[in-house]
């Protein structure tokens, strides 16, 4: 049995100036930002690199129709190295562009093209929550399908994931929540999945005591003292990015995909909507299983009892990020059976990971309840 795999190097520079350097950035690299990244602490290095900024050709989340026009834009030739400088939409994007077969991206996701990289890929996070700096999937919204769709292959993960806590301090606070939140929910996900190991373990459980003890520090003393502890949650969303990278994540994901898809809400909120139901659902039906004793190591974070502790999770995570329920983002009754279906039948990958089996049924009840 495989235990753990782990492609990328990782490497850690406090400053953007020490990151820079130790990568020599130069003609044959393409750098794939956002502008007010990238002017800010890069704009004055002179660095002599091509660049591209993603919101010049779309913006919201990662979409085959982001994807293929900066396609279109970039260099096609001469370019050695992809140098991604972003959060979850930007190093999604730019894995894609580490293989010599990119367009039509509807090919590529339903595996009608040859997969084969042929360029050195370096990604950067400035978010704490996606994990996919460690991880070989890129996961982007379908337009034409109207929902989100993964692809996982060896050839996506990384050389080098490059963590830089810097890039960190002009998040705004809604981002950096929504981002946590995901990181949390990727390192729930995967510890409860029946692919983990005791080395996916060690990550993920690892990040949810970073992460939420992080989140009591903010709780109690407010927004502000985040500062100090953005290396901490920039590495937990690294680790939660290896257990999720390996054990996978599972039905909250799978259920928060066509919420994302049809509403264009944000990743980290779409799945915070679908977070602690499906894992109160979970402990209803097999309280005795792997969930007794990861409840009893959450609660014991929390400082409350283990039959209580989602609960508790929510009221710590509401201080943190405000929930709406599903039809604030305009969900009707209808999307229910539409998005029972598509998860049923379009996220097999996921819900394979879940740690007891959701049937129809039980998925239904999970978004008429946060109805």
């Amino acid at each position: 049995m495989k235990m753990l795999t782990l492609k990328p190097s990782v490497f850690l520079f406090e400053t953007c100036k020490e990151f820079a350097e130790a990568y020599e950035i130069k003609e044959s690299d393409l750098v794939i930002t956002n502008k007010y990244i990238y002017d800010p602490v890069f704009g004055s290095m002179g660095l002599k690199c091509h660049v591209l900024y993603q919101e010049e050709y779309g913006m919201g989340e990662p979409s085959d129709e982001m994807a293929e026009k900066i396609y279109a834009a970039m260099p096609k030739t001469g370019i050695k190295r992809i140098i991604a400088i972003g959060g979850g939409t930007i190093i999604d994007i730019a894995k894609l562009y580490a293989l010599k077969n990119v367009s039509p991206i509807l090919d590529l996701y339903d595996r009608k093209v040859e997969i084969v990289k042929d360029k050195e890929l370096v990604l950067v996070p400035t978010t704490c929550g996606t994990g996919s700096e460690v991880t070989n999937i890129s996961i982007l919204e379908l337009k034409s399908r109207h929902t989100k769709l993964g692809l996982a292959v060896d050839e996506l993960y990384a050389d080098s994931a490059v963590m830089v806590p810097e890039l960190l301090k002009g998040l705004p606070f809604k981002v950096f929540a929504t981002s946590s939140v995901d990181a949390l929910i990727h390192a729930f996900e995967s510890t409860l999945s029946p692919k983990a190991t005791p080395y996916t373990k060690l990550f993920g459980l690892k990040a949810i005591e970073l992460i939420l003890n992080g989140y009591k520090t903010i709780a109690a003393k407010g927004e502000d003292a985040r500062m100090p502890l953005l290396k901490d949650f920039l590495i937990a969303s690294n680790y939660a990015g290896i257990a999720f990278g390996n054990a996978g994540c599972a039905a909250v994901h799978a259920m928060s995909y066509p919420l994302g898809g049809t509403y264009h809400v944000p990743h980290g909120e779409a799945n915070y909507a679908l977070f602690t139901e499906v894992f109160k659902t979970y402990q209803k039906m097999n309280p005795n299983g792997a969930i007794k004793e990861f409840d009893a190591f959450v609660a014991n974070i929390l400082g409350c009892k283990p039959d209580v502790v989602y609960n508790e999770l929510e009221k710590l995570l509401d201080k943190i990020l405000s929930r709406k329920p599903l039809h604030e983002y305009g969900v009707t009754k209808e999307d229910i059976d539409t998005f029972t279906d598509n998860v049923m039948t379009k996220q097999g990958r996921l819900m394979a990971n879940n740690y007891v089996e959701l049937n129809a049924d039980a998925v239904k009840k999970i978004y008429n309840t946060l109805y």
